[in-house]
């Protein structure tokens, strides 16, 4: 943009500023208060404390992730503002363009430059423990815990038990509708599941972290084991007309009687797995059981089980 007049400048950037989310904005806005280039570990954990805040209205939620607390959805921020040419693709780093510059200082944050002056200076292996310590959950998956908190045995302590806080049930049932990618994460991390089975014919999904490789791979990411039966779906076309819930109950009625009685290997796979010690959630969109077909897959699994299987929901 070194060839624009100031005025052309500034209707760029008016119009790239209307381009982007409140979250992406913080995004910007604490990467310049930052100094505009920063560690990727040492942004997240500086985003992450941000989010804590009791005024931030938390624009990221996060995961326990290998090195702590992380936030998918913010990488898939980061893209965008890679594409719009506000951050540089720095591996490692979240950098600053010129351009990224500009627009952060074009709408300073009280509250971000309060946090800055408190919390700014923390850096490197420091910045980690902190978060290690003041939020323990986030650190339950962390590779480099014992060696940050080496000598903190109280630290170490309240992460293990994090850990022991998990009562687990061999089947679950959870729909991502209201949920975040990292939100969702955490409902499977807390109930202790291992494997995650979705049960949606088509697992295509326009909101961010619910299609099938980005589940699959932030899942695997954060330890559970992620499968997909797809047979054990209903086709969508069978689904557009649903507005009342006797509309629901007549579907799955048909479902439980015409359909699933011929998915005997699907169920036994699902069977299979828990007897192997899994600790299964069946997955689909909806929140609410009653309105998806995946609780009449628990039910079929309860009943072949003789009651023995009781299914919970998240």
């Amino acid at each position: 943009m070194a060839s624009l007049t100031a005025s052309e400048r500034h209707t760029c950037m008016t119009r790239t500023g209307r381009a982007l989310s409140e979250r992406q904005r913080i995004l910007l806005q604490l990467l310049s208060a930052l100094g505009g280039s920063v560690r990727s570990l040492e942004f997240q954990k500086m985003l992450f404390l941000y989010c804590e805040e009791p005024d931030s209205g938390r624009p990221y939620h996060f995961v326990p992730y290998k090195y702590g607390a992380f936030s998918f959805t913010s990488y898939a921020d980061r893209r965008k503002l890679i594409a719009l040419g506000l951050v540089a693709e720095d591996e490692g780093f979240w950098r600053l363009t010129a351009e990224g510059r500009r627009l952060a200082e074009a709408s300073p944050d009280m509250l971000l430059a309060s946090f800055i002056d408190r919390l700014g200076g923390l850096r490197g292996d420091d910045l980690v423990a902190n978060t290690y310590r003041r939020f323990p959950y986030y650190a339950t998956r962390s590779e480099i815990a014992d060696r940050l908190l080496e000598g903190d045995a109280k630290a170490l302590k309240r992460i293990a038990e994090e850990k022991l806080k998990v009562e687990p049930r061999p089947l679950q049932t959870i729909g991502y509708e209201g949920h975040t990618l990292e939100s969702y994460l955490n409902a499977l991390l807390r109930a202790g599941v291992t494997l995650l089975c979705d049960v949606r014919r088509n697992p295509m999904s326009r909101k961010f972290g619910f299609a099938k490789t980005t589940l699959s791979n932030a899942c695997n990411g954060v330890g559970i084991r992620y499968e997909h039966l797809p047979e054990l779906g209903i086709e969508s076309d069978q689904r557009r007309e649903l507005e009342t819930q006797e509309d629901y109950d007549a579907l799955f009625a048909e479902y439980e009687r015409q359909y699933l009685p011929r998915q005997l290997e699907a169920l036994d796979r699902i069977r299979e797995w828990i007897a192997q010690g899994e600790r299964v959630a069946l997955t689909c969109y909806e929140h609410l059981p009653h309105k998806c077909h995946r609780h009449c897959v628990s039910d079929a699994l309860e009943a072949m089980s003789n009651g023995q299987l009781k299914a919970g929901h998240l």
